[in-house]
C-alpha cells in the first residue's frame, strides 16, 4: 500500500484511514487545556527559549544555540571549539604612556572601523582612535563570534591616536567586536571598553552554496492565507537530564495538516520539538497557538484570548524509534514528527465555532513523493524553489519566511542554501510549489538544523522515500487510551516504520 500511495503527487488519506480508524480509536481524552493554559505563566513564558539545534563544522557535534549565540552541548560534554582567527599585524611599540599619576579619567574610544552593521568578507583590517592624557598603555580587540564565544587580540598603535589590527578567517555569518583600552596612570591604570558593535560576513559564496537572485534570507511572511491560519508557535518543557526532576521551557513551529478524519487534527514538526533525544522523554506542558503572528498582544504571553484563534493543548507526540535510539546529529534523517489534538476539551481562549483545531485554523497537504531539487533554473520561476517558514524567536510575534532554490546537504537533508532564520522556526513547514494569491501549497519537510557559525543555510529532513508516511498513519489511528500519562511519557516511538 505505501508504494502504491507514493506514486500519487500528493497523498490522499480518505480512503486510506476509515479501514482502520474506529470509534474506540477517536475516543478524546479528559479536557486538559486548562491545566495546560494556567501553567504557561509569564514567568515560565520569559524564560522559554529556542530548541535550535546546530551542527558544529569542526567537530561534527550537535549543539542547542541559545538566544545569545551560546552553544550548550547536547547529548557530550564537549564545549565547540572556535576556528581561531589569524592575526596579519605586524609588531610594532605601543605607545608609551606619559607619567601621569594624578589622572583619574579613562581613555576616549572613538572612530571605530569597520563601523556598526558593516559587511565584510574573510579578512578585514580593525581600528580606533584611543586618547588618553597619561596616554594609552595598551589596546585589546576582542572578537565575538556568532556562537557567542569570543577571540582576544592586540592592537599597535600605527602612529597619533590610531591603534589597528587586520584579522583573516572570517566566516559567513553575524559577528560582533568591542575595543578595551587602559592608560598609563599609577598602578594599573584607568581602563574603558567600547560598546559591541555588530558586522555581517560574506565571504561571497553565501556560505552554503550560494542562491539566486530571488533568494530571500529572512523576511516576515506578509501574504496571510492558509499557511499563515494553520501554522503556529509550540510551547512546551523538556529534561536538563534523564532523571527529569527539572524541567526547561522552549518554543518551536508546527503547521495542521490534512487528515481527512473526524475526532483529532494532526500538527506536524520536527522530532527535537517532540522528544528529548539526549535525556530520552517526550515534551510536556505542550501548547499549539496558531495564527500567532495576529495576535493583539505584543508577543508570546500565555493569553490565548488574545490570540486570534485561541490555543490548542496537543494530547500526544508520535515519533520514529530512530530518533530516541541515537542522538543528534546522528538520527537527523528522523527529524519529522506530529503531535496528536483532540476535536474535544483542547481548546482554550478566544471564541470559535468548533473546538476541532483543523476546522477552525485549516490545513495543509502533506506531499510524500520526492520533491524537486537542484533542476538547474535559477530564481523564483524553477519548479524547486522551495519556501521555509516559522515563527522565529527573534521576530516575536511575527511568521516568518526564507526562500530558495533547494539542493540537499548530504544525503539526509534537503537545503535551503540562503536561509537565514532563526531559533524558534524548527519545525516550521517547507512548501514547494508554492501558490502567493493563497498562501497554500504541499509540505514537503520542516526546518530542522542549521550551522553553528551562524553561516546561511537551513537542513530539512526527507518526508519521500522515510518513515514519515508511516508515522502519519499512526497518528491517526493510535488511541487517546493507548497513550501512557506522566510527565515524559506522553507519546509513542513507533519502531515498525522503516
Amino acid at each position: 500500500m505505501k508504494k502504491t500511495l507514493h506514486s500519487f503527487m500528493i497523498v490522499s488519506f480518505a480512503t486510506i484511514t476509515a479501514a482502520f480508524v474506529s470509534t474506540a480509536s477517536l475516543a478524546a481524552p479528559s479536557e486538559k487545556s486548562k491545566v495546560v493554559i494556567d501553567y504557561w505563566t509569564p514567568e515560565r513564558i520569559s524564560k522559554a527559549i529556542p530548541r535550535h539545534m546546530v551542527v558544529d563544522k569542526k567537530n561534527g557535534l550537535g549543539y542547542i544555540m541559545r538566544p545569545d549565540g551560546s552553544l550548550k552541548p547536547h547529548g557530550h560534554n564537549i564545549v565547540a571549539e572556535v576556528t581561531r582567527l589569524k592575526s596579519h599585524i605586524t609588531k610594532a611599540p605601543n605607545a608609551k604612556p606619559s607619567s601621569g599619576n594624578g589622572d583619574s579619567e579613562a581613555p576616549l574610544i572613538t572612530q571605530l572601523e569597520p563601523e556598526d552593521g558593516a559587511i565584510i568578507g574573510a579578512e578585514q583590517r580593525f581600528s580606533v582612535s584611543i586618547t588618553d592624557a597619561s596616554g594609552v598603555r595598551s589596546a585589546t580587540l576582542t572578537i565575538i563570534y556568532p556562537s557567542g564565544q569570543t577571540q582576544d587580540f592586540t592592537m599597535v598603535n600605527s602612529g597619533a591616536d590610531l591603534w589597528e589590527n587586520t584579522l583573516s578567517g572570517f566566516t559567513d555569518g553575524n559577528w560582533s567586536w568591542r575595543v578595551q583600552a587602559r592608560d598609563g596612570s599609577k598602578g594599573k591604570g584607568n581602563s574603558s571598553t567600547s560598546g559591541d558593535w555588530g558586522f555581517t560576513v560574506d565571504t561571497g559564496s553565501g556560505g552554503s552554496g550560494g542562491g539566486s537572485s530571488d533568494s530571500i534570507a529572512n523576511s516576515g511572511w506578509g501574504f496571510n492565507g492558509d499557511l499563515q491560519t494553520a501554522s503556529g508557535r509550540l510551547l512546551y518543557e523538556m529534561p536538563n537530564n534523564r532523571k527529569k526532576r527539572r524541567w526547561s521551557a522552549y518554543v518551536c513551529s508546527g503547521t495542521v495538516v490534512t487528515d481527512n478524519i473526524s475526532g483529532r487534527s494532526i500538527i506536524v514538526t520536527a522530532a527535537h520539538c517532540v522528544y528529548d533525544d539526549a535525556n530520552k522523554a517526550f515534551a510536556r506542558n505542550v501548547l499549539f497557538i496558531p495564527n500567532q503572528d495576529q495576535t493583539t498582544g505584543s508577543g508570546t504571553d500565555g493569553d490565548c484570548s488574545n490570540d486570534p484563534l485561541g490555543c490548542w493543548a496537543p494530547s500526544f507526540g508520535v515519533v520514529d524509534e530512530n530518533w530516541t535510539t541515537r542522538t543528534f546529529p546522528e538520527n537527523i534523517p528522523w527529524d519529522y514528527a506530529y503531535y496528536v489534538v483532540s476535536d474535544t476539551g483542547a481548546h482554550a481562549g478566544s471564541a470559535v465555532s468548533s473546538d476541532a483545531l483543523d476546522v477552525e485554523a485549516g490545513d495543509l497537504p502533506l506531499d510524500f513523493s520526492p520533491p524537486t531539487f537542484d533542476d538547474g533554473t535559477p530564481g523564483d520561476s524553477s519548479s524547486d524553489f522551495t519556501y521555509g517558514l516559522g515563527y522565529s524567536y527573534s521576530d516575536d510575534p511575527n511568521f516568518m519566511f526564507c526562500a530558495d532554490d533547494m539542493t540537499t546537504n548530504g544525503s539526509d537533508n534537503w537545503w535551503i542554501p540562503v536561509c537565514r532564520l532563526s531559533g524558534g522556526s524548527s519545525g516550521g513547514p517547507w512548501v514547494q510549489d508554492m501558490t502567493l494569491t493563497s498562501g497554500s501549497g504541499p509540505i514537503i519537510s520542516v526546518n530542522s538544523w542549521g550551522y553553528s557559525d551562524g553561516s546561511p543555510g537551513m537542513a530539512g529532513p526527507k518526508l519521500s522515500d522515510s518513515s514519515a508516511f508511516c508515522l502519519f498513519n499512526e497518528s491517526v489511528s493510535i488511541s487517546f487510551a493507548s497513550i501512557p500519562s506522566g510527565d515524559g511519557g506522553e507519546g509513542v516511538a513507533v519502531n515498525y516504520c522503516n
